[in-house]
């Protein structure tokens, strides 16, 4: 199973950027789907994005495409999400997780979890 590590959150004006980072553990992150997910206070957890094991695919749900970028790079085991032109509505946790496959759909399961890391928009 791949442990994850999530990291770079915190506090940024709207309109703002933030990197995030993910560090995985485990011989299968090169081998397994990608995605990052947000739950905000009194919200359920939402998908954001996700990439596939080689990288070649992003999915974006359409509340951050255009804004958010997703990618990875398997040699340092870590995935990222680049949020630019960020939003009060942007807060919440983020969340990484582990697919339990190489590509990424709609009824993709997510097998390991980090902790998760806060990211707040002040407006």
């Amino acid at each position: 199973q791949v442990q994850l590590v999530e990291s770079g959150g915190g506090l940024v004006q709207a309109g703002g950027s933030l990197r995030l980072s993910c560090a995985a553990s485990g011989r299968t992150f090169g081998s397994n789907a990608m995605g990052w997910f947000r739950q905000a206070p009194g919200k359920e957890r939402e998908f954001v994005a996700a990439i596939s094991w080689s990288g070649a695919s992003t999915y974006y749900s359409d509340s951050v495409k255009g804004r958010f970028t997703i990618s990875r790079d398997n040699a340092k085991n870590t995935v990222y999400l680049q949020m630019n032109s960020l939003k009060p509505e942007d807060t919440a946790v983020y969340y990484c997780a582990a697919a339990r496959g190489p590509y990424y759909n709609q009824r993709t399961l997510f097998g390991s979890w980090g902790q998760g890391t806060q990211v707040t928009v002040s407006s």
